[in-house]
């Protein structure tokens, strides 16, 4: 089991910034990908961020060049900097893990319970 809690979200003016963090504690060894979704109401839970284990990093088109993913394994914590922030940008961003244990192979997605981001304008 992996447990993820989220913290840093909040109200920003567009063109601000925030920076989202998610610790991660349990059976953290066996945490393979990072990520960050989001979803705004009415509306499905998408991918923001990824990043392996090895520090590969994939974004979504809307977020290039603005968001930028990082992980420090020592800490077991996943950041999202979130900078030029955008109306559209609201949402309810969750952590994401993806474990995956070797024998007996079993793969897992975690979540944590999210935490909201509002841009104003």
């Amino acid at each position: 089991q992996v447990r993820l809690v989220e913290s840093g979200g909040g109200l920003v003016q567009a063109g601000g910034s925030l920076r989202l963090s998610c610790s991660a504690s349990g059976n953290t060894g066996s945490i393979n990908d990072l990520g960050w979704f989001r979803q705004a109401p009415g509306k499905q839970r998408d991918l923001v961020a990824r990043i392996s284990v090895s520090g590969a990093t994939g974004y979504a088109d809307s977020v290039k060049g603005r968001f930028t993913i990082s992980r420090d394994n020592a800490k077991n914590t996943v950041y999202l900097k979130m900078n030029s922030l955008k109306r559209e940008d609201t949402a309810v961003y969750y952590c994401n893990a993806h474990s995956v244990v070797t024998f007996p192979y079993r793969s897992s997605d975690y979540w944590g319970q999210g935490t909201q981001v509002t841009v104003s304008s």
